[in-house]
């Protein structure tokens, strides 16, 4: 939880980017184009794998393009830290993770994507002390082709407030979006930040 405006190359100000979204094109569209073109053939099927062979189904229930799983926090050093996202929200919002103060941290996000191509994934995430908001982090993830394994990205390290004003409990409320402002799954949990680990 770096100061906000901490300059990271990864974070976009949806405000003042130049970054425009890409015409949506479905994946048949894609697949079939250049079919004479036997490099982009062969390119084609190391981006999308079997996306070829036909739309990639991982929960033929669940409508969505992408299906977030689980959260992780990494912390070198020690073992990652797995919240699952797929169970009760009121459940997930208790779930708090312990952090040194001053620690430095990366978040990663596990994931499906399924039927079609996402553009601009995004993972968003605000921290509240007390009612306050305290920092926000807006994170391009990048664009993925549906997949039968799951996927993941790992966010840029960030920091741990430190200073025994800072120790306390923060509650983080995360977002998981796309160019298209489709909300894959919002959640909210919790860091606890100590003077050490417990």
């Amino acid at each position: 939880m770096a100061e906000q405006g901490s300059g990271d190359e990864h974070e976009v100000d949806e405000e003042n980017t130049l970054y425009k979204p890409p015409a949506k094109k479905e994946l048949n569209e894609i697949i079939n184009a250049d079919a004479d073109d036997p490099s982009l053939i062969e390119y084609k099927k190391k981006l999308l794998g079997s996306g070829l062979d036909g739309p990639v189904i991982v929960e033929p229930n669940n409508p969505n393009f992408v299906i977030v799983k689980k959260l992780g926090l990494l912390v070198e050093g020690r073992d990652e830290m797995i919240l699952d996202l797929t169970g009760d929200k009121d459940t997930i919002k208790k779930t708090s993770f312990v952090l040194k103060e001053g620690c430095t941290y990366k978040v990663r996000i596990y994931f499906y994507v399924q039927r079609e191509i996402v553009s601009g994934l995004r993972y968003k995430q605000k921290a509240y002390r007390a009612g306050i908001k305290v920092d926000q982090k807006n994170v391009m993830v990048g664009s993925y082709g549906p997949k039968p394994d799951l996927q993941s990205y790992t966010t840029p390290e960030d920091e741990a407030p430190s200073g025994m004003l800072a120790r306390g409990e923060y509650k983080i409320d995360s977002l998981f979006t796309d160019d298209d402002k489709n909300e894959y799954l919002s959640w909210e949990w919790k860091l606890n930040i100590k003077k050490d680990w417990q």
